[in-house]
């Protein structure tokens, strides 16, 4: 290989001769430029001491400048905070000027008790007036519905005397047990006045009822009534499903003879003029005894928010106690609607359960079918009749399910 300065060939890419040489230049250029630099480095050195006290003096300028921005700017933070408070203080002071002037008005009036006081005495006198023109209604309301005891005698000579029948409308409305002997005509009509009884009787009181009422045409007062458990969390409340509270007349079960009653021989049964889509449906469990027992738990409620106590065994008769309702002392005095407030159907002090109520009007009551001494013949056979177990047809209105020891008779 040949060297690329002396051409000479050997190993190294440069001789040694050569490389002393360059590095000799090497060196001389070095010192030469070093030289050099010194001389400009003095020079310079020499001209910045001319104006090295300006530009200390600038640099303290700028300084001084950047520190009186800051100043500014803090200066500005304070001035908004104290503008701040001032205007909270601003509020601060009218606010309490305000409640001293509300605490100087409240010294001039009269003790808080003696406002309480002529308040409850105001409130007490509305809910009197409340009550007498409610007692007013209802007297009104027996008057126009003619709710009256028929028949009956007292107790003379020692003799235990006998209730009568109570009528509505001049119709009577039997006890859940007497039901079979009546046409189905009959019973639709006495219930029908019943229903329309109770609900201006508890419209007028404010009462709420356990038991809701609808009608099959959507329009209160026509078509069929039904009835069924409203919102609520007793026992009671379960039964929601509607239960009807009219009977029908089933053709097949009607005599051919012409001496049958025309009232058992409706040409379409009461039932067949309900639409379809109005009338509820809920399987083949609904009777008319169920419906009852709601109207008859209905009444029963009606008068223990007016302060009268039915007992199970009075709890069939729904004319009696409705007329013990209108007679009561405390009629009109509660309500839902005005205080004092009753408490939501059904409060814990009533304790009549509805399941008990429905056993007792579905019951079929066993009685003695030998005649007791000072008894009628024909009390006997009426009570045999009442004994006979009444077995509920598919389309038919005769609707006593069970038979027991207990019941309304």
């Amino acid at each position: 290989m040949e060297c690329k300065n002396c051409e000479l060939r050997q190993r190294q890419y440069y001789c040694a001769n050569c490389l002393k040489n360059h590095l000799r230049d090497f060196r001389l250029q070095t010192h030469h430029f070093s030289s050099g630099r010194n001389e400009h480095v003095a020079r310079a050195s020499r001209a910045f001491k001319s104006i090295e006290s300006g530009r200390l003096l600038r640099a303290e300028m700028a300084r001084a400048d950047h520190n009186l921005n800051q100043l500014a700017d803090c200066l500005a933070k304070v001035r908004r905070d104290c503008e701040s408070k001032r205007d909270r203080l601003r509020t601060l002071r009218e606010t309490l000027a305000q409640r001293r002037r509300t605490l100087n008005a409240a010294r001039l009036l009269p003790p808080q008790s003696q406002t309480l006081t002529k308040e409850s005495q105001e409130l007490s006198v509305l809910s009197q007036t409340i009550a007498r023109a409610r007692s007013g209604l209802v007297q009104e309301l027996v008057e126009v519905f003619h709710v009256v005891e028929v028949g009956g005698r007292p107790a003379v000579g020692g003799r235990p005397g006998a209730r009568g029948e109570w009528t509505v409308g001049g119709l009577v409305l039997p006890v859940p047990g007497d039901v079979r002997r009546y046409p189905p005509d009959h019973i639709n009509a006495v219930i029908t006045h019943t229903i329309h009884f109770l609900g201006l009787l508890t419209f007028y009181l404010g009462i709420k009822l356990p038991f809701e009422v609808s009608w099959s045409c959507r329009r209160f007062g026509v078509g069929m009534p039904w009835i069924g458990a409203g919102r609520g969390s007793e026992s009671w409340a379960k039964w929601a499903a509607k239960h009807p509270l009219h009977l029908t007349s089933n053709p097949s079960s009607t005599p051919s003879s012409p001496s049958s009653s025309p009232s058992r021989t409706p040409s379409a049964s009461l039932a067949d003029s309900e639409a379809p889509e109005q009338a509820p449906a809920h399987g083949q469990n609904q009777s008319f005894t169920t419906g009852l027992a709601m109207l008859l738990y209905n009444v029963c409620y009606l008068a223990h928010s007016q302060g009268v106590e039915i007992p199970l065994s009075q709890a069939g008769d729904a004319l009696s106690n409705l007329w013990a309702v209108c007679c009561s002392g405390e009629l009109g005095r509660r309500s839902h609607s005005t205080t004092p407030l009753l408490l939501p159907p059904t409060p814990p002090s009533f304790t009549l359960d509805f399941a008990q109520v429905l056993q007792a009007t579905a019951a079929s009551p066993a009685r003695a079918a030998r005649i007791r001494p000072g008894r009628s013949t024909q009390e006997a056979a009426i009570s045999r009749m009442r004994s006979e177990h009444i077995v509920e047809e598919e389309d038919g209105w005769d609707v006593v399910e069970l038979g027991g020891e207990e019941g309304f008779g």
